[in-house]
């Protein structure tokens, strides 16, 4: 959400209203710091610790007390009008916050920047705050909102800090906002993909292994495979090819390329006999190696490398979550070397390629996806490689490019990646969820670090432009949105089972597996139940796994060499002949 916006505003103002009713009831507690975020806002506290920082004993609160909370919260509310701005020297806020550890942390912060220290106060309370605020409360008294959860988090997000308390809160515009949002929770919990994927026996996810290293079953390994295969399928008219890089490096790779310093202790390294190495946390330098391995001339581009391969991150355990956040993540990678006056033409391929691949999932419809161009915080601009003209002809290009190709975009500030701007391609799911998937990314950095070259028409060396690009992103993060999105009945292409044969007896079987056998032929994922269950127990189990068809096999079939087909999306199809059954499934 922007800093600034009304919602945004509303938000961080609750948060100032939690933090006044905590104090209130417990007035021992230490307030740290309460931004707004998305859907809601949070405040951390410190239960435990004195102004000297030491531990006095006071109670550690739990989610049972939150109602106790809230209702404070609404009781102070009555109370307050609008938010009143100070400014204060830094001898004036260590008076004010005397006893509060962390406010003096922030103030010394604050006054080593240079920057203005400011208090802003509603009603009796007074926190030490930048600004952004309601400018009326009754802002907040017609808005939906209410506290949601506790949980821990370390001061300043640093895990050697004290771990604080932190609660929680929702709030939208409206009451009606609220419990819509509360619906599509509950909807989102029915479509967990840690509980589908469990159902449905896709991954798994071992102790013995370790956290965010899931393991794919034959399933699951389907699902992946198809959508690499289905990629590559689009994208090979274009002239991708593939490649193959090892999964480690020497750290002087990344120390070029800038990923040392951006990745800094989410790098896992491995100590060689002889020498140190990292896991791979990106492909992108490996891919400018094999760009610059020979002599390049102009009429060799672009050069298109794709890769499906798996990178590894060291994200904190607590971040990671089934197969959505995790350490080993596979990218379905691409990177094209072309000159400059080819940008745009590849640009346009890529989008096209982004399109097919999402119009054969159904999701790249008018109004159920968007595209963020996303730039660079010119207020943070040692976060980015680059000039700052290379950067504005980088946001230029993709701007001109978005309005030619008619996609519905905005742009956002401060999301670019660290060496260029994206073209970031955002799809809702099925309960109203917004997910970045697909992304295009402009990179004039990168190549001229490394020194990568081609000789243009003239003889002269010219350094070439990396647009980096991923249709489906992170398999496993991708997966765990198309599982929910789904609820785990997938399109035919996308199903790990697509078609599940069930002769009534053994007396079919025979018949049956010959059906079977034509289908694994056509390369159908089929499965065969050969159970001694009944027809009804084995069309239910179909109907629970989501299997898009199922065909029946009996003595009549048998006799006359057909076969009853079933669709869990038109229910039943007809006795068909085995060809008929083959014309009647999706080709796509």
């Amino acid at each position: 959400m922007p800093k600034g916006d009304k919602l945004s505003n509303m938000r961080h103002s609750l948060a100032h209203l939690l933090a006044a009713a905590v104090l209130d009831i417990f007035p021992d507690a230490k307030n740290t710091i309460g931004p707004a975020v998305e859907n809601g806002f949070y405040y951390d506290f410190d239960f435990k610790t004195d102004a000297r920082g030491k531990e006095h004993g006071s109670k550690q609160i739990t989610e049972a007390e939150l109602p106790k909370i809230e209702q404070k919260m609404r009781e102070i509310l009555k109370t307050w009008k609008n938010f009143e701005g100070k400014e204060a020297t830094a001898e004036e806020a260590r008076k004010k916050f005397a006893d509060n550890p962390y406010k003096l942390e922030l103030i010394d912060e604050i006054e080593k920047k240079g920057e203005k220290i400011t208090f802003y106060t509603s009603g009796k309370f007074t926190d030490l705050c930048r600004g952004e605020h309601a400018d009326d409360a009754k802002e907040m008294q017609e808005a939906g909102w209410k506290l949601d959860r506790i949980a821990g988090a370390y001061w300043r997000g640093d895990e050697k800090n004290k771990m604080l308390t932190r609660i929680y809160g929702l709030a939208f515009g409206s009451k009606k906002e609220l419990e819509d949002y509360e619906k599509q929770v509950e909807e989102a919990k029915k479509r967990d993909h840690r509980k589908i994927g469990k159902e449905l026996n896709l991954f798994t996810i071992s102790e013995a292994v370790g956290a965010g290293l899931p393991m794919f079953t034959p399933k699951g390994t389907a699902m992946r495979n198809a959508i690499v295969q289905k990629i590559y399928s689009i994208q090979k008219k274009y002239g991708y090819e593939e490649v193959w890089i090892p999964h480690i490096t020497k750290p002087e790779l990344y120390k070029i390329s800038g990923h040392w310093d951006k990745f800094g202790d989410e790098l896992f390294k491995v100590k060689g006999r002889e020498s140190e190495f990292v896991l791979k946390p990106m492909n992108c330098p490996h891919h400018t190696q094999i760009y610059a391995s020979i002599q390049r001339s102009y009429k060799d581009l672009p050069v298109r490398f794709t890769e499906a391969t798996t990178v590894y991150r060291d994200e904190q355990t607590g971040e990671l979550l089934g197969i959505s956040r995790v350490r080993a993540i596979t990218q379905d990678d691409g990177h094209v070397f072309c000159a400059p006056e080819q940008i745009e033409a590849e640009i346009e391929i890529i989008a096209d390629i982004i399109k097919s691949f999402y119009t054969s999932l159904d999701m790249y419809k008018e109004g159920d996806f968007r595209v963020l161009i996303s730039l660079r915080d010119e207020e943070n601009s040692e976060k980015y490689l680059g000039t700052k003209e290379i950067w504005k002809k980088s946001e230029e290009i993709l701007e001109n490019m978005a309005k030619k190709m008619n996609l519905p975009y905005t742009k956002a500030l401060g999301e670019a990646a660290f060496y260029g701007p994206k073209l970031d391609f955002m799809f809702k799911d099925a309960i109203g969820r917004q997910w970045q998937l697909a992304t295009i990314q402009l990179d004039f950095n990168m190549p001229e670090r490394f020194g990568l070259e081609y000789t243009d028409r003239d003889g002269s060396k010219k350094t070439p432009v990396m647009i980096h690009r991923a249709i489906a992103g992170s398999l496993e993060r991708f997966l765990s949105v198309i599982i929910e999105h789904f609820a785990g009945a997938f399109p035919f292409w996308l199903s790990p089972v697509q078609v599940k044969v069930l002769p009534v007896s053994e007396k079919q079987f025979e018949y049956a597996k010959k059906v079977f056998d034509e289908l694994k032929s056509a390369d159908i994922r089929a499965e065969f139940d050969d159970s001694n269950d009944t027809l009804g127990k084995k069309v239910r189990t179909a109907k629970t796994e989501k299997v898009p068809f199922w065909i029946v096999v009996g003595e009549k079939e048998v006799l006359e060499e057909s076969v009853t087909l079933e669709s869990r999306d038109k229910g039943k199809v007809g006795v068909l002949s085995v060809k008929e059954m083959f014309q009647t499934f999706p080709t796509f």
